[in-house]
């Protein structure tokens, strides 16, 4: 009776993007994690080990973090790709913005401010909010890539494996990004983060990555 052992190897992955451990036989060629070369370390994270969420360093054998000025147009990208129908289809119906007053003269910039989350603005902002939502918890869950973020060779990785985001943090990290963007305090929503995007250490974390522990990493 023969004591050999079967071979040992990997176990199949259906997500391409997932980062191995090490150990694991080298991924095929042109695998976005081909020739990455792991980070230079950052010492012991808040929770223990090299990274802020315990173990080793979670970007290590990842590719590299995408660029922060491509993260910044890639998202107006998508803005784009959903305002720009909604304003369209909005129009039988006065608009997703602006309005009128009580004497029919146009808001000024000021009225604008002060009525942004009256009657038929909050009601399109509503809508929008639910339509940039669905957009993005789709795209992310669907392979990490919205289609501003494709264009630009960018995706969305789970900080502590690499893989492809589940439902539940994709839904999350597009909550956290569109909900107060569109019926709080947009303007200081998108200075913070991108302010994060471009000073964050180690990862380049918006405020979106961190509720839902994601980096944002660059693919061939």
């Amino acid at each position: 009776m023969s004591n050999d052992q079967p071979p040992s190897g990997p176990p199949p992955d259906d997500d391409p993007f997932r980062k191995r451990p090490p150990g694991d036989q080298p991924p095929p060629s042109g695998s976005p994690y081909d020739a990455a070369p792991p980070p230079p370390p950052y010492g012991p994270g808040p929770y223990g080990g090299g990274g802020p969420y315990g173990g080793a360093d979670p970007l290590a054998g990842m590719p590299p973090l995408a660029e922060p000025g491509k993260r910044v147009l890639a998202r107006l990208i998508d803005f784009l790709i959903i305002s720009i129908p909604l304003y369209l289809i909005s129009l039988p119906w006065g608009g997703a913005v602006g309005g009128s007053d009580s004497n029919g003269n146009d808001d000024n910039v000021g009225d604008i401010f002060a009525q942004t989350y009256s009657g038929h603005q909050l009601l399109w902002s509503l809508i929008g909010l639910v339509l940039y939502v669905a957009y993005d918890t789709y795209f992310t869950h669907k392979d990490g890539r919205t289609l501003g973020k494709r264009l630009l060779k960018m995706r969305v990785a789970m900080l502590n494996d690499g893989r492809v985001p589940d439902t539940g943090a994709a839904f999350l990290r597009a909550v956290v990004l569109w909900l107060p963007a569109l019926l709080c305090c947009p303007c200081l929503w998108w200075l913070i983060n991108i302010v994060l995007m471009f000073t964050d250490k180690p990862y380049r974390q918006g405020l979106q990555d961190k509720a839902a522990k994601t980096v944002v990493v660059t693919v061939n």
